[in-house]
Parts: C-alpha cells; sequence; structure tokens
C-alpha cells in the first residue's frame, strides 16, 4: 500500500475515544494507547500534504503539453545521445533503446512505439542526418534532422530541427557550454558575473569526427517498414507526464533557440523531407490555427447521435495555449460550447 494511504487509513481510524480504552487500527490489526492519538493531527495534516501533493505536480507538468506528437519526442535527449553515440549506425541503436527516454511516439497509433531509422544527407562539408519513422508501407515522417556543418579545420557546429508536423513548427534545439562572465561594473574577486551559454564546438565528438573521416561511408538505414532489427522489441508508450520527467534531465546541456545557424545543411536536407499525410492532419487537427500572438489553437470536436441517426448534441471544445521562452508551451486555456438540437 502506498506511504499516503497508509497515513490516510490511519489517521481516518484514529477517531475520538475513552483515555481508558485502545483504539484499533482496522489497516494494521494493531491496537494504539492514548499517547498515540496525541499525534493524530499531525498525521492527519502530514496525509493531506501526501495525498494533494501528487495531484499540484500533475497539474504543473500537464500544463505544459502541447498535445502534438512532439511531446513524445526529445530533441534535447537526442543531442546528448549522438554526442555519447560512436556513428550513425550506433546513435540509430541509442535512439530506439527504452532505456534512453528519448522516444515515447506511437505516430500510427497502434499501441506500440515507433522505430526511428536513422538517414544521413551529405553534401560537401555538410551533413543532414535524417530522423525518421515508416508510418506505414507507404508513408514516412521525419521526426527531426541534425544539421553539421564543418566552419574550419577543428570547428564545426550543430543543431537539431524537430519537424513541424510534429511540433507545430519548426523547434530548433543546440548544445550549449555556460560560461560566467563579468558583468564590467564590479571588480575585484567578488565582482558579479553574468551566466552565459555558448554555442559549442562539437568537431571533437566521436560521431563527428567518424562522418568526416576519409573513409566514412554515408549511413542509410536498412530498416522500414516492419523489417526490423532482430535486438529490437516495441514498448508500449509512456503516459506524457511520466515521459516528461525522464526526459528532463537531458535539457541541463541543451536547449530551444530561435536562431537557424546550420543554413546550408537544411538545404541540402530540405528537398529529401519526408512528411506522412496522416500524422500532418492529426497535427492539424490539434492546432488547427496559430494566431499572431503564438498561441497554439486546437479544436476537438464530439458529436452524438441517437439511434435513428439524427444529431443530438455536438460539443466543440478549443485550447490555447502559448510558446513560452524555452520552445515549451504554457498554461492551457480551454473553453467548450455545446449545441443541442431537438428530436423530431
Amino acid at each position: 500500500m502506498p506511504l499516503s494511504q497508509k497515513f490516510t487509513t490511519f489517521a481516518l481510524n484514529l477517531s475520538p475515544a475513552s483515555p481508558s480504552k485502545p483504539v484499533h487500527c482496522s489497516q494494521t490489526n494493531h491496537f494504539y494507547s492514548m499517547k498515540t492519538l496525541r499525534f493524530s493531527p499531525l498525521l492527519g495534516i502530514l496525509a493531506l500534504l501526501l495525498c494533494s501533493s501528487p495531484l499540484f505536480a500533475q497539474q504543473d507538468m500537464e500544463a505544459d503539453s502541447t498535445g502534438l506528437p512532439g511531446d513524445n519526442f526529445s530533441l534535447e535527449a537526442a543531442i546528448e545521445l549522438f554526442k555519447k553515440s560512436d556513428s550513425p549506425e550506433d546513435f540509430e541503436k541509442r535512439l530506439n533503446s527504452e532505456n534512453n527516454d528519448v522516444n515515447n511516439l506511437d505516430l500510427n497509433e497502434d499501441g506500440e512505439i515507433d522505430y526511428i531509422r536513422v538517414v544521413d544527407n551529405a553534401e560537401g562539408n555538410v551533413h543532414a542526418l535524417v530522423l525518421q519513422v515508416a508510418v506505414s508501407e507507404n508513408e514516412s515522417q521525419d521526426v527531426a534532422v541534425i544539421e553539421i556543418e564543418k566552419q574550419g579545420a577543428d570547428n564545426a557546429i550543430l543543431q537539431i530541427v524537430g519537424d513541424e508536423d510534429l511540433y507545430g513548427e519548426q523547434t530548433i534545439a543546440e548544445p550549449f557550454e555556460a560560461e560566467k562572465v563579468k558583468n564590467g561594473k564590479d571588480k575585484g574577486p567578488a565582482a558579479n558575473r553574468t551566466p552565459v551559454r555558448n554555442v559549442v564546438n562539437v568537431w571533437f565528438w566521436a560521431p563527428v569526427r567518424f562522418m568526416y573521416a576519409p573513409a566514412y561511408r554515408v549511413w542509410v538505414s536498412p530498416y522500414r517498414w516492419r523489417v526490423y532489427p532482430s535486438y529490437w522489441r516495441p514498448w508500449r508508450p509512456h503516459p506524457w507526464r511520466v515521459f516528461h520527467v525522464r526526459a528532463r534531465p537531458y535539457r541541463a546541456h541543451s536547449r530551444v533557440v530561435r536562431t537557424h545557424r546550420v543554413v546550408r545543411a537544411h538545404a541540402v536536407y530540405a528537398p529529401h523531407r519526408a512528411h506522412s499525410k496522416v500524422v500532418h492532419t492529426r497535427s492539424t487537427t490539434v492546432v488547427a490555427a496559430r494566431g499572431k500572438n503564438g498561441a497554439a489553437v486546437g479544436r476537438k470536436t464530439t458529436t452524438t447521435t441517437k439511434r435513428n441517426g439524427r444529431v443530438k448534441e455536438t460539443k466543440t471544445t478549443t485550447t490555447t495555449a502559448k510558446r513560452g521562452r524555452n520552445g515549451n508551451v504554457g498554461v492551457k486555456k480551454s473553453s467548450t460550447k455545446t449545441t443541442r438540437k431537438r428530436g423530431h
């Protein structure tokens, strides 16, 4: 039994009783003396706190969900996994591991996690590493693309761009390094320092060096719809609030930005972009329009009919959520309009 339930049961069973008569706690089948009763108010308060805190935490997390497929894929986690990989092939294997908490996508809604294949589009000193899902035998959907540009002998930059059909709009993330710089107003060892996030030189990352090696053969995943590696076993998607918490540690070293720095790699990728009509239609249903202030407006309509086929009730729920500076969506406001029709 959860700890909060034990405390609640214990507090409720400690009802007023005569000092000479022990009180029986039915949950644990033990007797408690009047000495124990003196602490019952404290236990009651503790029980209320234990029961209510998960509700507040759940409300805070759910308010940050957009309802779009991109909620179930962490761009920041993908950057970290790529950094730890040895090659694009190794990166693909890491993406499809449940323990890495990066992929929670089920784009074809079959109740199982989608396999993500990796395809490299290379041209000159740029690479566009596409993360893609085969939604059906005839359709594929790009999840994101990791864009890399070599800018010097020992310098390269990287960004990941989430596909607009999954995120509502192109969402860009990049790795950063935090550094504290003096603000110039104060002097001495106690001077105030302002934190600055610098763009990371990824040239020394193992997979980047691998891809720019002379002997590198451009990686194109051999896997496709219903053809997967023998080691891979799909799992059931986790609830969004669970996945969101598990992926949170990856955000310590990556951030969502508005500036698109890796433009040449994106130009190489653009002609190869794959998108699914099914995913596109579903996303535009969730986000039907985006306001001038950056708010996302989604509409969901439910129609109830009688046995004779005539419409009895139509309910339309409109949800508005504004995207924050960090790329997440803030508290959503929902309004529901119900229209009833009389039967004939």
